[in-house]
């Protein structure tokens, strides 16, 4: 018995196609190990969002083959789509896969061990020319809460910084059928919480024929007739796609979560104007207001790229003033990173990196604040939470979890509370990140 070692960089899309991939080899008789232990085969899905992630993938690849110098060393996903050449003439790597040829995985490593020396040129395609959605599934997660569920794939956005649009291709969306069915496998084995992703979700079901196609929304009603599931978590939405109607019959569904992640990048227009974002701050804003009108306290969490070239310290001052304005849940913040290949990397009036660390940890010490505020407005809430793991917390062991609105939130430790959903009022801050949850509160 063969054994192999899985290692994922990058997005929830990536996670979900390596847990995919590490079940073909399960079902082929692979014997899955750690990726630090010595294996047969090492699989390395690839991520290619920044030059970093790049370098990133490289390390992890001579790393592999540096454990065992025998083995099978395969790169798999974007950095193979951005840089299969050069791929090709690293002496660290055996095999390249690239996006839309995971599911072939087994079939091409039993063609390579039968004769090492053919080569395989049919192990990469060009992504950008393909419309077929790559069939790849899952039937369990080792996390038995929570159970992120891919159901499209590629972006027709071209936002200036991004390399994605080259290394997934244009959108293709899965079936409805086939996510439903999925979804229910899962469910029938314990989860009670699907989160649905995508490279660009908002673009679901946009490339199905006119007489076959459904929206995300249309999806969503689907998956929420599923019996046994308790909630739907969204992946990140492009803005545009928050109309009244849109929140209004996501309202009515029971099994939403109301926490939604709108992509912002920054407040500023012409700064977003420069990035090829499709919407003005103003619109934007304008989303956030039909949440809030749909849903009670809803939490909005976004993006934010400091340091994008040409922004001047005007730019930066009008996106945090716009930030403030939100009032965010959470903020993920990133400071510019080149991508070669991108027209972002040959723009004029690059931002030199002291001066992104300083606006990035100005918008982190916002983002801190923001945050906290958030959390402490649910203090005297009755609210319901998905217990997920043990917690310490100075000496003392808590089970932890979240809300809908993924707010942390924490009970005393028992066995056998993990995948509980409980019902209890939030009495005080544990600490910055985290409630207590008093069972014996609920009104």
């Amino acid at each position: 018995m063969r054994k192999a070692a899985l290692h994922n960089l990058g997005c929830k899309v990536n996670s979900y196609e390596t847990e995919a991939m590490q079940q073909l080899l399960e079902n082929a008789g692979y014997e899955i190990v750690p990726f630090t232990e010595e294996a047969d085969v090492y699989i390395i899905n690839t991520c290619s969002v920044t030059n970093i992630a790049d370098k990133k993938s490289r390390q992890m690849l001579h790393r592999a083959k540096n454990m065992n110098p025998d083995s099978v060393v395969v790169a798999a996903g974007c950095y193979v789509q951005a840089a299969g050449e050069e791929l090709k003439k690293d002496v660290a790597v055996d095999l390249i896969i690239g996006n839309n040829k995971k599911t072939e995985l087994v079939s091409i490593l039993d063609d390579y061990f039968s004769d090492r020396e053919e080569a395989l040129e049919e192990t990469v395609i060009d992504i950008r020319g393909t419309r077929e959605y790559e069939s790849l599934s899952i039937d369990k997660i080792a996390d038995h809460t929570r159970a992120f569920i891919k159901i499209q794939d590629g972006c027709n956005q071209f936002c200036s910084y991004c390399i994605i649009p080259y290394t997934r291709g244009q959108v293709r969306s899965r079936k409805p059928e086939e996510v439903v069915e999925e979804i229910k496998r899962l469910t029938a084995t314990g989860f009670k919480e699907v989160v649905l992703t995508g490279i660009h979700l908002s673009s679901y079901g946009k490339d199905f024929p006119v007489e076959e196609r459904i929206t995300l929304l249309d999806l969503i009603i689907k998956i929420h007739e599923v019996e046994g599931l308790k909630r739907i978590r969204l992946g990140s939405l492009e803005p545009r796609i928050v109309t009244e109607e849109f929140a209004k019959e996501l309202s009515k569904l029971s099994k939403i979560c109301p926490h939604f992640h709108l992509s912002l990048q920054s407040g500023c227009d012409a700064t977003l104007k420069r990035m090829n974002r499709h919407y003005s701050a103003k619109e934007f804003y304008h989303c956030c207001d039909i949440l809030r009108e749909a849903f009670p306290n809803p939490a909005i969490t976004t993006d934010v790229i400091v340091g994008f070239p040409g922004e001047t310290e005007e730019e930066f001052a009008i996106t945090r003033e716009y930030l403030e304005k939100v009032r965010f849940y959470e903020m993920h913040v990133f400071k510019y990173s080149k991508r070669n290949g991108t027209k972002a990397a040959d723009m004029p009036d690059q931002v030199p990196e002291q001066v992104k660390s300083v606006r990035s940890n100005e918008l982190l010490t916002l983002e801190k604040k923001m945050s906290h505020d958030y959390r402490k407005s649910y203090l005297g809430s009755t609210t319901e939470v998905l217990m997920e793991e043990a917690y310490e917390w100075n000496g003392t062991r808590y089970m932890i979890g979240h809300t809908r609105e993924y707010v942390k939130a924490a009970v005393p430790f028992e066995e056998g509370l993990k995948g509980a959903l409980l019902t209890g009022t939030l009495t005080e801050m544990l600490n910055d990140e985290v409630l207590l949850l008093n069972l014996n509160g609920q009104n």
